[in-house]
């Protein structure tokens, strides 16, 4: 199989927050369901993709030496079909290049953010860390709906991953996080709640814009929302979780673009007003 030499990662991977990265990379399936991942076609029984490269895949266990440590909730990592490779260590965040070889990962240029957390995700980083460093790992992926893949180093070490699907559109409670314009854009306050729940089937919206509760219609089509003038109840709360409201009601201002990477929401409306929100868990 011809390898791949994937390009480099950049510096603003981890500047504050992973850049959003989406792409497909084929393979062949053997018939036993495991895939070996690569760039062109390969050797086994059966035919098919993975989906190794664009997907977020979640850190399920590291075990090295015999002894399995569970990850924490936050590790992650997601390989782009260009090789950049985003994702985060139990602790920080970190960026890579990626290079693709048959069945077999190699990870090289390691960029990372320099928080402490506590113990054990500290401890835990550190041997993702190794054993992602450790030469070119073996990949395997079993499953159909839900894949699971598993990362073998060449000292032994393995590294459980489980595929984390994207957030859908439509009955997500989408909580917003920042608010803005072209020019600037700025967290919610502290006391504000703020999110959006769309109903594709009944065409509306439903959630909090701050302080009230807001409804309005809502049409979603090639990544459009239409949406109709916000009916919102009469409640008066502090004067900044007002300004915020105010601000916040402008993106239902007639027709919306919106995006979803992975987890995340951004809807830019036809007034530059822009809103940021994370799926809730």
């Amino acid at each position: 199989m011809k390898k791949q030499r994937l390009t480099s990662v950049s510096l603003s991977i981890l500047t504050l927050a992973v850049l959003p990265l989406a792409a497909a990379c084929g393979s062949e399936k053997d018939g036993g369901g495991s895939q070996t991942v690569g760039t062109g076609t390969g050797t086994g029984a059966g035919s098919g993709t993975s989906e190794v490269t664009g997907v977020h895949w979640t850190v399920n266990d590291l075990t090295a030496d015999g002894k399995k440590s569970e990850a924490p909730a936050s590790a992650w990592l997601k390989i782009d079909k260009n090789g950049q490779v985003s994702g985060n260590l139990g602790c920080n965040g970190f960026g890579a290049d990626a290079t693709v070889d048959g069945d077999g990962i190699s990870f090289a240029q390691f960029l990372s953010t320099d928080m402490a957390c506590a113990n054990d995700p500290m401890t835990f980083e550190s041997n993702l860390t190794k054993a992602l460093k450790d030469g070119t790992l073996t990949a395997q992926v079993k499953g159909d709906d839900e894949e699971q893949l598993t990362l073998t180093s060449e000292a032994g070490t393995t590294i459980h991953l489980t595929e984390e699907k994207a957030a859908a559109l439509s009955g997500t409670k989408w909580t917003v996080t920042t608010l803005g314009d072209t020019n600037t854009v700025s967290p919610l306050p502290s006391a504000a709640e703020a999110y959006l729940v769309f109903d594709q089937k009944k065409g509306t919206v439903s959630g909090k814009a701050g302080c009230n509760n807001v409804s309005a219609e809502a049409t979603v089509s090639d990544g459009n929302i239409t949406f109709g003038s916000p009916a919102t109840t009469r409640r008066m709360c502090d004067g900044s979780l007002m300004e915020t409201e105010k601000a916040f009601l402008k993106i239902f201002d007639g027709r919306t673009a919106y995006k979803i990477d992975h987890r995340s929401l951004s809807l830019t409306s036809a007034n530059g007003t822009t809103v940021s929100a994370n799926a809730a868990d």
